[in-house]
């Protein structure tokens, strides 16, 4: 996986643990369940952004640990022969929210406020910054709709977008989520336009080098 080049490894390697050791201390919203969760420390030009955190991540200390992560890591070894460790390894995890929303009073995961996704963005901003990613891929409509306009996964999945995130230009390839709640992936014409996706992101030179 190639490095930002204006940068040594060690610098960048010392600026991302620091960048993950303030992000972890973070308490800007107080209707966040902590800890908040975090990747590894990879300086890689591959960034992906999930939505948030569920129940079990906090408990298991990693983003995409429970079964929508055995989903999507599924995924990435059909697709480029990566187990789930060497993906964590290649590719930089983020996401719009760091911590589990909680639970809604009718069921399932509460979705976060617009100004706790707001809260948040500063952390995303500064690993661009840091970065400087060529490939992006979010994962899920709220994650793709902090990149570009809404629209439907049909339009979206498949296809790679040029986008600017703060002054940062990059390519995106936008994911569904693979929670097993949605029949998306799992019907077409889902299934194939993800298999086309990800092999855009295989050809991808961020990916390749």
């Amino acid at each position: 996986m190639s490095k930002p080049a204006s940068q040594s490894a060690a610098v960048l390697n010392a600026a991302l643990t620091s960048h993950l050791a303030s992000l972890q201390s973070c308490r800007l919203c107080p209707q966040m369940q902590k800890p908040v969760v975090v990747g590894r420390t990879v300086a890689s030009r591959v960034l992906l952004i999930g939505q948030a955190p569920g129940d079990k991540e906090p408990k298991l200390g990693r983003p995409f640990a429970w079964t929508a992560g055995k989903t999507l890591f599924k995924w990435f070894n059909e697709a480029l022969g990566w187990s789930e460790e060497e993906t964590r390894d290649r590719i930089y995890f983020a996401a719009v929210c760091r911590c589990f929303p909680g639970k809604k009073d009718t069921g399932g995961d509460r979705v976060p406020a617009d100004t706790e996704i707001a809260n948040c963005a500063r952390w995303l901003a500064a690993e661009f910054a840091l970065l400087r990613p060529q490939l992006v891929l979010p994962v899920g409509k709220l994650a793709i709709t902090q990149l570009m306009p809404p629209a439907p996964l049909n339009d979206l999945i498949g296809r790679s977008f040029r986008i600017d995130y703060r002054g940062h230009p990059a390519d995106c390839i936008p994911l569904p989520h693979p929670s097993g709640a949605s029949p998306w992936h799992r019907m077409e014409p889902g299934k194939s336009l993800l298999r086309q996706a990800f092999a855009r992101i295989a050809a991808h030179e961020a990916v390749k080098g």
